[in-house]
C-alpha cells in the first residue's frame, strides 16, 4: 500500500476515535481542511460514504463502522509496539490514557501521580473522566481504573488505593425542615440529590448493615453525574446526597453537613488499575502503576 494511502487509512481512524474533525486535526497536527480533504479522497478511493457529517457531529456509516473496527485494533497494536520499543531509551517516555472516575481521580492518582510525572517530562498522560463499565481494549485506554469489584474479567489488576465508603449527608438546614432518616425505606419521603450513571440510568443508593443489603431508588430536584457538584447541592439545602466520605469529611468535621444513616453505610473494595494481560507495557506505564501502587497492593489476574 502507497504511504499517502496508509495515512489516509490513519487519518480515518483518528476522526472516527475522536468523532470531531477539530479534535482529529489537533492530534494528527495537520489543518482541519488537509484533513477533511483527506477524507473525501479516501471515500472516493474506496467509492464508499465513510462518515456522516453535520454541522455539529461526525458519526459512522456502516461501512465506516466495519472499517473502523477492522482498522483500530491493528493500528493500537502497532503503536503498542511503538511504545515497548520506545521503552528501550533511558527516559521513559509516550502517551498513557487512563479511564477513571472523579473519585478515584481527586483521592487515589492524582495526589501520587502529579509529583511523580513532575520528574518525568516525557510522559503524558490523558485522564477520561467516566463512571461507566468502558472495554478499555476496544475504546483505546492504557488502563482503567475502577473498585476491585468492577474489574473486567481476563486483566491484570494492582490495588491502588485502600477501601472507602459512601455516605448520605445533608445540610443542617434541610435537616431543620426534615426528619432524619433513621433507615433506608425513610429516603422516600426525603428531597435527594440524584447521581446519572454513565450508561445514562440513575444510581440506585446501596446500602448494607448486619449482613442484610438495600437498595434505594430517590427522588429529588437536581441530578449531577460529579461528587463535589451533588456535595455543593447538599450544602445548598436542596436535600440528601450520595457520596464518597473522604470527599465529604471536611464539611462533615466544619458541622456544614451532616452523616445520616451512618449504621447503614457500607465499604467499597478499593480501587484497582487494570489492563489487559496480553499488554506489553513500555516504561512510561510501568512508571504510573508504581506511582499509584498502594503499599498493600497485590497484583492479580481477574478471571
Amino acid at each position: 500500500m502507497a504511504s499517502r494511502d496508509f495515512n489516509d487509512l490513519l487519518a480515518f481512524v483518528a476522526v472516527a476515535r475522536e468523532r470531531s474533525f477539530t479534535r482529529a486535526a489537533a492530534k494528527l497536527g495537520i489543518v482541519q481542511s488537509t484533513l477533511s480533504h483527506t477524507i473525501k479522497r479516501l471515500e472516493s478511493q474506496m467509492g464508499l460514504r465513510l462518515l456522516t457529517r453535520t454541522t455539529r457531529s461526525v458519526g459512522l456509516t456502516e461501512a465506516g463502522e466495519r472499517l473502523q473496527q477492522s482498522l483500530a485494533p491493528r493500528i493500537e497494536e502497532i503503536e503498542r509496539d511503538i511504545a515497548a520499543l520506545m521503552s528501550l531509551r533511558d527516559t521513559p517516555s509516550g502517551t498513557i490514557r487512563i479511564t477513571l472516575s472523579d473519585h478515584a481521580l481527586e483521592k487515589a492518582v492524582w495526589p501520587r501521580l502529579s509529583s511523580v510525572l513532575k520528574k518525568y517530562p516525557d510522559i503524558k498522560v490523558e485522564f477520561s473522566l467516566d463512571t461507566g463499565f468502558r472495554n478499555i481494549v476496544k475504546d483505546g485506554f492504557d488502563a482503567g481504573i475502577r473498585l476491585g469489584e468492577s474489574v473486567e474479567k481476563d486483566m491484570i489488576a494492582v490495588r491502588i488505593g485502600p477501601d472507602w465508603r459512601l455516605v448520605a449527608v445533608a445540610s443542617p438546614t434541610y435537616l431543620k425542615e426534615h426528619p432524619k432518616p433513621r433507615h433506608p425505606k425513610d429516603l422516600i419521603k426525603h428531597i435527594c440529590i440524584k447521581r446519572r450513571q454513565a450508561a445514562g440510568g440513575h444510581y440506585v443508593w446501596e446500602f448494607a448493615k448486619n449482613g442484610a443489603e438495600l437498595r434505594a431508588r430517590v427522588e429529588g430536584q437536581v441530578t449531577f453525574n460529579d461528587s463535589r457538584a451533588m456535595i455543593d447541592a447538599a450544602l445548598k439545602g436542596f436535600g440528601i446526597a450520595y457520596v464518597p466520605e473522604d470527599m465529604a469529611a471536611q464539611h462533615v468535621q466544619s458541622g456544614e453537613l451532616v452523616v445520616v444513616l451512618d449504621d447503614w453505610s457500607p465499604k467499597f473494595e478499593g480501587y484497582f488499575i487494570y489492563y489487559p494481560t496480553s499488554r506489553q507495557n513500555s516504561a512510561a506505564f510501568k512508571v504510573v502503576v508504581d506511582a499509584l501502587r498502594h503499599p498493600e497492593a497485590g497484583q492479580r489476574k481477574r478471571g
